[in-house]
Protein backbone atom coordinates (compact mmCIF):
# COMPACT_ATOMS: atom_id res chain seq x y z
CA UNK A 1 0.00 0.00 0.00
CA UNK A 2 1.17 3.52 -0.81
CA UNK A 3 0.32 6.01 1.93
CA UNK A 4 -0.07 9.70 1.08
CA UNK A 5 2.84 9.62 -1.36
CA UNK A 6 1.40 11.93 -3.99
CA UNK A 7 3.98 14.76 -4.26
CA UNK A 8 1.28 17.21 -5.35
CA UNK A 9 -1.55 18.25 -3.06
CA UNK A 10 -4.75 16.70 -4.39
CA UNK A 11 -8.32 17.00 -3.14
CA UNK A 12 -11.20 14.77 -4.25
CA UNK A 13 -14.82 15.81 -3.64
CA UNK A 14 -17.40 13.02 -3.98
CA UNK A 15 -20.98 14.17 -4.48
CA UNK A 16 -24.25 13.07 -6.07
CA UNK A 17 -25.54 15.77 -8.44
CA UNK A 18 -24.46 18.78 -10.45
CA UNK A 19 -24.73 21.78 -8.04
CA UNK A 20 -23.72 19.82 -4.88
CA UNK A 21 -20.16 20.99 -5.40
CA UNK A 22 -21.07 24.69 -5.62
CA UNK A 23 -23.96 25.18 -3.20
CA UNK A 24 -22.16 23.05 -0.62
CA UNK A 25 -18.42 23.77 -0.45
CA UNK A 26 -17.71 25.70 -3.64
CA UNK A 27 -15.75 28.30 -1.70
CA UNK A 28 -13.40 25.70 -0.25
CA UNK A 29 -12.86 24.04 -3.63
CA UNK A 30 -12.12 27.41 -5.24
CA UNK A 31 -9.72 28.38 -2.45
CA UNK A 32 -7.62 25.24 -2.73
CA UNK A 33 -7.61 25.40 -6.53
CA UNK A 34 -6.35 29.00 -6.30
CA UNK A 35 -3.49 27.73 -4.11
CA UNK A 36 -2.38 25.22 -6.73
CA UNK A 37 -4.08 22.16 -5.26
CA UNK A 38 -5.27 19.66 -7.87
CA UNK A 39 -9.04 19.60 -7.20
CA UNK A 40 -11.17 16.80 -8.67
CA UNK A 41 -14.89 16.12 -8.49
CA UNK A 42 -16.64 12.75 -8.66
CA UNK A 43 -20.31 13.29 -9.53
CA UNK A 44 -22.48 10.17 -9.28
CA UNK A 45 -25.35 11.35 -11.53
CA UNK A 46 -26.24 14.08 -14.00
CA UNK A 47 -29.29 15.27 -12.07
CA UNK A 48 -31.70 13.81 -14.61
CA UNK A 49 -34.87 14.28 -12.55
CA UNK A 50 -34.26 17.79 -11.26
CA UNK A 51 -37.07 20.25 -11.92
CA UNK A 52 -36.02 22.55 -14.76
CA UNK A 53 -38.20 25.41 -16.00
CA UNK A 54 -38.85 25.53 -19.79
CA UNK A 55 -36.70 28.63 -20.31
CA UNK A 56 -33.61 26.71 -19.20
CA UNK A 57 -34.25 23.88 -21.68
CA UNK A 58 -33.68 26.07 -24.72
CA UNK A 59 -30.94 24.50 -26.83
CA UNK A 60 -30.80 21.31 -24.79
CA UNK A 61 -32.32 17.89 -25.48
CA UNK A 62 -32.62 16.77 -21.84
CA UNK A 63 -32.41 17.88 -18.24
CA UNK A 64 -29.17 15.91 -17.94
CA UNK A 65 -27.65 18.03 -20.72
CA UNK A 66 -28.69 21.27 -19.01
CA UNK A 67 -27.30 20.27 -15.66
CA UNK A 68 -24.08 18.85 -17.10
CA UNK A 69 -23.44 22.14 -18.90
CA UNK A 70 -24.14 24.02 -15.67
CA UNK A 71 -21.70 21.77 -13.83
CA UNK A 72 -18.90 22.36 -16.33
CA UNK A 73 -19.55 26.10 -16.06
CA UNK A 74 -19.30 25.89 -12.26
CA UNK A 75 -16.19 23.70 -12.40
CA UNK A 76 -14.43 26.26 -14.56
CA UNK A 77 -15.26 29.05 -12.12
CA UNK A 78 -14.11 27.00 -9.14
CA UNK A 79 -10.88 25.87 -10.80
CA UNK A 80 -11.75 22.17 -10.66
CA UNK A 81 -9.21 20.20 -12.70
CA UNK A 82 -11.63 17.51 -13.91
CA UNK A 83 -15.17 16.26 -13.38
CA UNK A 84 -15.62 12.46 -13.25
CA UNK A 85 -19.12 11.03 -13.68
CA UNK A 86 -19.98 7.62 -12.22
CA UNK A 87 -22.80 7.09 -14.74
CA UNK A 88 -25.78 6.55 -12.45
CA UNK A 89 -29.21 8.13 -12.80
CA UNK A 90 -30.65 10.69 -10.40
CA UNK A 91 -32.92 8.85 -7.92
CA UNK A 92 -35.14 11.78 -6.99
CA UNK A 93 -36.43 12.58 -3.52
CA UNK A 94 -37.65 9.98 -0.96
CA UNK A 95 -40.74 8.12 -2.14
CA UNK A 96 -40.31 9.16 -5.77
CA UNK A 97 -40.87 6.54 -8.46
CA UNK A 98 -37.38 7.42 -9.70
CA UNK A 99 -35.95 5.68 -6.61
CA UNK A 100 -36.71 2.31 -8.19
CA UNK A 101 -35.38 3.07 -11.68
CA UNK A 102 -32.89 0.28 -12.51
CA UNK A 103 -30.13 2.79 -13.33
CA UNK A 104 -30.73 4.99 -10.28
CA UNK A 105 -27.93 5.51 -7.81
CA UNK A 106 -29.96 4.15 -4.90
CA UNK A 107 -30.69 0.97 -6.86
CA UNK A 108 -26.99 0.28 -7.39
CA UNK A 109 -25.23 -2.10 -4.96
CA UNK A 110 -23.09 -0.19 -2.45
CA UNK A 111 -20.06 -2.35 -3.29
CA UNK A 112 -20.36 -1.45 -6.97
CA UNK A 113 -20.46 2.31 -6.32
CA UNK A 114 -17.65 2.10 -3.76
CA UNK A 115 -15.48 0.18 -6.24
CA UNK A 116 -15.82 3.00 -8.76
CA UNK A 117 -14.84 5.61 -6.17
CA UNK A 118 -11.89 3.43 -5.11
CA UNK A 119 -10.73 3.49 -8.73
CA UNK A 120 -10.62 7.29 -8.73
CA UNK A 121 -8.88 7.44 -5.35
CA UNK A 122 -6.16 5.07 -6.57
CA UNK A 123 -5.82 6.92 -9.86
CA UNK A 124 -5.82 10.49 -8.50
CA UNK A 125 -4.16 9.73 -5.12
CA UNK A 126 -5.78 12.53 -3.10
CA UNK A 127 -4.58 13.32 0.39
CA UNK A 128 -8.04 14.71 1.22
CA UNK A 129 -11.48 13.32 0.36
CA UNK A 130 -14.69 15.29 1.01
CA UNK A 131 -18.27 14.06 0.90
CA UNK A 132 -21.65 14.58 2.60
CA UNK A 133 -22.42 13.91 6.25
CA UNK A 134 -24.32 10.65 7.00
CA UNK A 135 -27.66 12.48 6.58
CA UNK A 136 -26.66 13.59 3.10
CA UNK A 137 -27.05 17.22 4.14
CA UNK A 138 -30.81 17.28 3.68
CA UNK A 139 -31.71 13.57 3.53
CA UNK A 140 -31.65 13.19 -0.25
CA UNK A 141 -31.41 9.43 -1.01
CA UNK A 142 -28.61 9.98 -3.54
CA UNK A 143 -26.62 12.08 -1.07
CA UNK A 144 -26.85 9.34 1.54
CA UNK A 145 -25.97 6.63 -0.99
CA UNK A 146 -22.84 8.38 -2.28
CA UNK A 147 -21.76 9.24 1.29
CA UNK A 148 -21.86 5.55 2.22
CA UNK A 149 -19.93 4.64 -0.93
CA UNK A 150 -17.31 7.36 -0.34
CA UNK A 151 -16.84 6.23 3.29
CA UNK A 152 -16.35 2.61 2.25
CA UNK A 153 -14.06 3.61 -0.61
CA UNK A 154 -11.90 5.79 1.64
CA UNK A 155 -11.07 2.82 3.85
CA UNK A 156 -10.88 0.24 1.06
CA UNK A 157 -8.60 2.20 -1.28
CA UNK A 158 -5.54 1.54 0.88
CA UNK A 159 -6.21 -2.19 1.17
CA UNK A 160 -4.87 -4.10 -1.83
CA UNK A 161 -7.11 -7.06 -0.99
CA UNK A 162 -10.24 -4.97 -1.56
CA UNK A 163 -11.36 -4.18 -5.11
CA UNK A 164 -8.07 -5.43 -6.66
CA UNK A 165 -7.22 -3.95 -10.04
CA UNK A 166 -4.41 -2.51 -12.13
CA UNK A 167 -3.71 0.43 -9.81
CA UNK A 168 -1.76 0.10 -6.54
CA UNK A 169 -3.58 0.61 -3.26
CA UNK A 170 -3.47 4.16 -1.94
CA UNK A 171 -4.67 5.45 1.43
CA UNK A 172 -5.75 9.11 1.57
CA UNK A 173 -4.77 11.13 4.61
CA UNK A 174 -8.16 12.50 5.70
CA UNK A 175 -11.90 12.13 5.11
CA UNK A 176 -14.10 15.16 5.74
CA UNK A 177 -17.86 15.66 5.81
CA UNK A 178 -19.33 19.01 4.84
CA UNK A 179 -21.68 20.09 7.66
CA UNK A 180 -24.24 22.83 8.21
CA UNK A 181 -24.32 24.64 11.58
CA UNK A 182 -27.67 23.68 13.16
CA UNK A 183 -27.94 27.06 14.90
CA UNK A 184 -28.19 28.83 11.57
CA UNK A 185 -30.70 26.29 10.27
CA UNK A 186 -32.93 26.80 13.30
CA UNK A 187 -32.73 30.54 12.73
CA UNK A 188 -33.54 30.00 9.04
CA UNK A 189 -36.69 28.06 9.92
CA UNK A 190 -37.92 30.92 12.11
CA UNK A 191 -37.04 33.51 9.46
CA UNK A 192 -38.77 31.58 6.68
CA UNK A 193 -41.95 31.38 8.76
CA UNK A 194 -41.70 35.09 9.60
CA UNK A 195 -41.79 36.04 5.93
CA UNK A 196 -44.76 33.74 5.33
CA UNK A 197 -42.95 30.84 3.65
CA UNK A 198 -43.03 27.11 4.39
CA UNK A 199 -39.62 25.99 5.75
CA UNK A 200 -40.41 22.37 4.81
CA UNK A 201 -40.49 23.32 1.10
CA UNK A 202 -37.32 25.31 0.54
CA UNK A 203 -35.46 25.81 -2.74
CA UNK A 204 -36.48 26.21 -6.35
CA UNK A 205 -37.69 22.61 -6.42
CA UNK A 206 -39.35 22.86 -2.97
CA UNK A 207 -37.58 19.63 -2.01
CA UNK A 208 -35.48 20.78 0.96
CA UNK A 209 -37.01 20.48 4.43
CA UNK A 210 -35.18 23.06 6.56
CA UNK A 211 -37.19 22.01 9.61
CA UNK A 212 -36.00 18.41 9.37
CA UNK A 213 -32.42 19.55 8.78
CA UNK A 214 -32.53 21.86 11.82
CA UNK A 215 -33.74 19.03 14.06
CA UNK A 216 -31.25 16.44 12.84
CA UNK A 217 -28.09 15.24 14.55
CA UNK A 218 -25.62 18.07 15.09
CA UNK A 219 -22.26 16.93 13.75
CA UNK A 220 -19.13 18.44 15.32
CA UNK A 221 -17.19 21.06 13.40
CA UNK A 222 -13.49 20.21 13.30
CA UNK A 223 -12.34 22.50 10.49
CA UNK A 224 -13.42 25.93 9.30
CA UNK A 225 -12.16 27.09 5.92
CA UNK A 226 -12.19 30.82 5.21
CA UNK A 227 -12.74 31.34 1.48
CA UNK A 228 -13.42 35.09 1.45
CA UNK A 229 -10.50 35.69 -0.91
CA UNK A 230 -12.27 33.64 -3.61
CA UNK A 231 -15.89 34.45 -2.73
CA UNK A 232 -16.50 35.86 -6.21
CA UNK A 233 -15.60 32.49 -7.75
CA UNK A 234 -18.01 30.71 -5.40
CA UNK A 235 -20.85 33.10 -6.32
CA UNK A 236 -20.10 32.73 -10.04
CA UNK A 237 -20.25 28.94 -9.69
CA UNK A 238 -23.56 29.16 -7.82
CA UNK A 239 -24.99 31.27 -10.62
CA UNK A 240 -23.98 28.65 -13.20
CA UNK A 241 -26.66 26.38 -11.68
CA UNK A 242 -29.45 28.81 -12.51
CA UNK A 243 -31.92 26.03 -13.40
CA UNK A 244 -31.84 24.64 -9.88
CA UNK A 245 -31.78 27.41 -7.36
CA UNK A 246 -32.14 31.17 -7.12
CA UNK A 247 -28.93 32.19 -5.41
CA UNK A 248 -29.23 35.86 -6.29
CA UNK A 249 -30.33 38.95 -4.35
CA UNK A 250 -34.01 37.97 -4.69
CA UNK A 251 -33.44 35.03 -2.32
CA UNK A 252 -33.33 36.64 1.15
CA UNK A 253 -32.26 33.50 3.01
CA UNK A 254 -29.25 32.83 0.79
CA UNK A 255 -28.25 36.49 0.90
CA UNK A 256 -28.41 36.38 4.71
CA UNK A 257 -26.54 33.08 4.83
CA UNK A 258 -23.69 34.55 2.82
CA UNK A 259 -23.43 37.46 5.22
CA UNK A 260 -23.63 35.36 8.39
CA UNK A 261 -21.26 32.65 7.17
CA UNK A 262 -18.62 35.34 6.50
CA UNK A 263 -17.20 33.29 3.64
CA UNK A 264 -16.56 30.14 5.66
CA UNK A 265 -17.27 26.42 5.12
CA UNK A 266 -17.57 23.97 8.01
CA UNK A 267 -16.32 20.39 8.08
CA UNK A 268 -16.31 17.39 10.35
CA UNK A 269 -13.17 15.25 10.07
CA UNK A 270 -14.49 11.69 9.99
CA UNK A 271 -11.03 10.09 9.72
CA UNK A 272 -8.62 10.18 11.39
CA UNK A 273 -10.39 10.99 14.67
CA UNK A 274 -9.86 14.50 16.03
CA UNK A 275 -8.36 15.03 19.47
CA UNK A 276 -8.65 18.34 21.28
CA UNK A 277 -10.94 21.28 20.63
CA UNK A 278 -8.78 23.34 18.30
CA UNK A 279 -10.46 23.90 14.93
CA UNK A 280 -8.31 23.25 11.89
CA UNK A 281 -7.91 25.96 9.27
CA UNK A 282 -6.45 23.69 6.62
CA UNK A 283 -7.91 20.35 5.47
CA UNK A 284 -4.41 19.12 4.62
CA UNK A 285 -3.15 19.71 8.18
CA UNK A 286 -2.44 16.74 10.45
Amino acid sequence: MENNTNPKKTLLAVFAHPDDESFGIGGTLALYASQGVDVHLVCATKGEVGDVAPEFMEGYASIAEVRTAELYCAAENLGISEVHFLGYRDSGMPGSGNNSHPQSLVSAPLEEVAAKVVGYIRELRPQVVITFDPHGGYFHPDHIAIQKAALQAFHAAGDESQFPGDLPAFQPQSLYYMVFPRGFLRFAVRLWRLIGKDPTKFGRNKDIDLEKMAGAQDFPIHAVINYRSVAASKIAADECHASQFDMGPSNPLMTLFRRLSSGKDNFMRAHPPVTGKRKLKDLFAD
